[in-house]
């Protein structure tokens, strides 16, 4: 007591004699926590909300900021600003941004960088060498997992035997996705004998339909609404914040309902609650959070991440409103195919 009593009047007596206010211990140690957005804003639902919510949410130990990107060639002057003001830590959102963020780490070694979602390798032109750098961590996400978990949810939800889903761009964050997807419908046909069908993604070939960026709402509606003529009932959009697009048409035509991915939907676009069959969700504030953290308790290692469902990663949201509208024998066969494979006793 009387030692803190001490440091007190030696602040007091700092701040009478300077006129200089001097900040708590606790508030001085704060890290400069910085993230670089990919395009569709701060509040694309999806996304970039997820991972500037991690950020957020060490606002006790970081000062934290973001700057969002228009296009990917914003992302390199991004970076540099941040670098300029002296990050302690550089987060980029988005596979797209990966290569940009490790050119930073070589050039910058003593501030520490993370990508949100890519392994953040240092590779040659044709990918077939690729090392790791040792102050950028790579936050990946083993979302084939829970998207299998969803694609055998909506093959046994589905009542016209379509279901189907689409991406952004064919990145393999993306593919991923809709890899597991129609997989997990494969095992639904193959456990009870059926034929659902899955509609823009062949598992085998590894091929399938992409808006071709991030931002089209009207080629999303486009494809979402050919795919409801096709027979499809359950769509699972890949693309950000296009997943509004598809929610929309979910609602306005009646005859479909959606798969969310990255956050879940249920909260973080609630207008789309009433057409959200689940979401197949990444930890991303979970991942950016812990970033941050390692580099304020100085344990930061450029060792990738990766979520998983045993790890909690990954994840498939409850089903809200649906919760009364599905099979319970289906429902406990998800959960069943959810511990199977974080298990290890069901390969995907």
């Amino acid at each position: 007591m009387k030692k803190t009593l001490k440091y007190l009047s030696v602040v007091a007596a700092v701040a009478l004699v300077t006129g200089v206010a001097v900040a708590p211990a606790s508030q001085a140690a704060k890290i400069k926590a910085c993230v670089v957005l990919d395009t569709g804003g701060v509040d694309d639902h999806s996304f970039n909300a997820g991972a500037w919510a991690g950020a957020q949410s060490t606002s006790a130990i970081a000062d934290v900021s973001y700057l969002p990107s228009s296009s990917a060639a914003d992302f390199a002057p991004n970076i540099k600003k941040f670098i300029d003001q002296k990050c302690n830590v550089i987060i980029g959102v988005g596979f797209s941004i990966s290569g940009e963020i490790v050119k930073a780490g070589k050039a910058n070694p003593t501030i520490k960088f993370a990508v949100v979602d890519d392994g953040a390798m240092d590779c040659n032109a044709d990918y077939s060498v690729c090392n790791a750098v040792a102050n950028v961590k790579g936050l990946t996400f083993s979302t084939d997992q829970a998207a299998f978990q969803a694609g055998y949810l909506a093959a046994g939800y589905s009542k016209t035997g379509t279901v189907a889903t689409y991406g952004g761009a064919p990145y393999p964050t993306v593919t991923i996705f809709m890899d597991g997807f129609a997989k997990g419908v494969a095992y639904y046909n193959k456990a009870k004998k059926k034929n659902v069908k899955v509609l823009g993604w062949d598992p085998a070939k590894k091929t399938g339909t992409f808006v071709g960026d991030f931002s089209n709402t009207s080629k999303a509606s486009q494809l979402s609404q050919g795919f409801e003529q096709q027979g499809a009932d359950v769509i699972m959009p890949v693309a950000g914040g296009l997943g509004a697009s598809t929610a929309k048409q979910s609602q306005q035509s009646g005859k479909s309902v959606t798969v969310w991915v990255d956050t879940d939907g249920f909260y973080s676009a609630p207008q789309y609650g009433s057409v959200l069959l689940t979401t197949v969700a990444k930890g991303l504030g979970a991942a950016v959070k812990s970033v941050i953290t390692d580099v304020k308790k100085g344990t930061f290692t450029g060792a990738p991440y990766v979520g998983t469902l045993a790890n909690g990663g990954v994840s498939i949201s409850p089903l809200h409103d649906f919760a009364s509208k599905v099979p319970s024998r289906l429902q406990l066969e998800v959960k069943m195919i959810g511990r199977q494979i974080a298990s290890g006793t069901l390969k995907i």
